[in-house]
C-alpha cells in the first residue's frame, strides 16, 4: 500500500449552507479497497480543514477514528478541499 496515498478520491460530498462552521460532508476513497466514511470541511479561524471521522468517549473527550502520518493528512487535506472547492464552483455559490 506504498502509493495509496495517490489513490485517494472522493465518492461522496454532501454541502451545507448557512453559518456553522461544518461546510460539508464527505466519504474518502483509498484505492479500489477502502472508504473512510464521515470526513468533514469545517471552516475555522485559520480557514477550512478538514477534520477525520471522531467518536466521543466515556470521557467525554472526542477522539479520531481515522490516524494520518502527517504526508497523508496533507494529501487528505488536499483532495478534500479541492473537491470541495470543484462543487462551490459547479454549484454557483
Amino acid at each position: 500500500m506504498g502509493n495509496a496515498v495517490s489513490e485517494l478520491s472522493v465518492k461522496r460530498l454532501v454541502k451545507f449552507s448557512g453559518e456553522g462552521s461544518l461546510k460539508a460532508y464527505c466519504d474518502l476513497a483509498i484505492g479500489n479497497e477502502f472508504l473512510v466514511r464521515g470526513l468533514r470541511v469545517i471552516s475555522g479561524r485559520k480557514g477550512l480543514f478538514v477534520s477525520m471521522p471522531r467518536q466521543q468517549g466515556k470521557d467525554g473527550k472526542w477522539y479520531d477514528q481515522v490516524v494520518l502520518s502527517d504526508d497523508a493528512r496533507q494529501e487528505v487535506s488536499r483532495i478534500v478541499l479541492g473537491s470541495y472547492q470543484q462543487e462551490l464552483t459547479d454549484g454557483n455559490e
